[in-house]
């Protein structure tokens, strides 16, 4: 994008915003009330790349973009910063960031850069915690808004930045195990009222699904794109099992689980 391009984009989303003359849509938004659509937009931006259709990326990249627009018009009406801080943070981070690229410092593997990213990260949350008179710790700063998936993830790997972790699978698959088994105490257990038994059921199913997410980690995988994936795996089986019902002259409900899961196997041993 020219320069001049984006200063029309930014001198758009001033008219949208203008008191008088602007959209009553744009003008009454804040800073709280974009932030599901932001969402969105990343959301639909990572759909298009999954579906591989580039035509339509290009144009929720420019959603996506716009919203940091609407940050950035929310900001200078409000006089905390303009698009231009934006810019100059951005530039300034991922030159300090990337000293193997913009300096004399020179890594010799992956595992160095790793390293120095880290390294710079961890002084960026000792510096805002010192700001804002905290004690640091190395989960600062994982938002509470990333999807619980995601924040287990980036939990982990901060623990494990730390030395917090395994080095190897064998512990991870048996805390698994053990979680599992953990659920099974709690579905057969009947001491219990419902809400006292469906509350623990709650918080055993949770360390469940993370210590799943720690497989996932520990074999380098990212767990939101992994079931992501295989979402939509489930959901192309699923459907051609409905049209092979369909072609059988039947409805789903007239099916028997045996038969469904017939089908389906056979829809799967086809997409191998």
């Amino acid at each position: 994008m020219s320069t001049t391009n984006m200063q029309s984009l930014l001198n758009i989303m001033e008219k949208l915003r203008d008191p008088e003359k602007g959209c009553p849509w744009d003008i009454k938004q804040t800073f709280d009330s974009i932030v599901p659509h932001t969402i969105e937009e990343a959301y639909e931006v990572a759909d298009a790349i999954e579906q591989k259709d580039f035509n339509e990326l290009k144009g929720e990249l420019g959603d996506l973009l716009f919203q940091v627009v609407f940050y950035a018009q929310l900001a200078k009406e409000q006089s905390l910063f303009e698009f231009n801080d934006i810019i100059e943070t951005m530039n300034e981070k991922l030159i300090r960031r990337h000293p193997h690229v913009f300096t004399d410092i020179e890594f010799t593997n992956e595992e160095q850069v790793h390293a120095n990213w880290e390294a710079e990260k961890e002084k960026e949350r000792a510096s805002k915690a010192l700001s804002e008179n905290k004690s640091d710790s190395v989960l600062d700063n994982i938002p509470l808004a990333l999807p619980a998936l995601n924040r287990a993830y980036k939990i982990q790997k901060r623990c494990a930045n730390v030395g917090f972790d395994w080095d190897n699978l064998t512990p991870v698959i048996d805390k698994i195990k053990e979680e599992i088994d953990e659920v099974l105490v709690e579905v057969k257990r009947d001491d219990l009222t419902e809400q006292q038994k469906q509350e623990r059921l709650e918080d055993e199913l949770g360390d469940l699904l993370f210590a799943n997410v720690n497989l996932v980690r520990h074999l380098k995988c990212n767990p939101e794109q992994v079931l992501r994936k295989a979402n939509h795996k489930f959901e192309q089986r699923f459907r051609q099992v409905e049209q092979t019902v369909l072609k059988q002259g039947k409805k789903m409900s007239d099916c028997s689980l045996t038969d469904l899961d017939a089908i389906w196997d056979l829809v799967k041993e086809q997409g191998k």
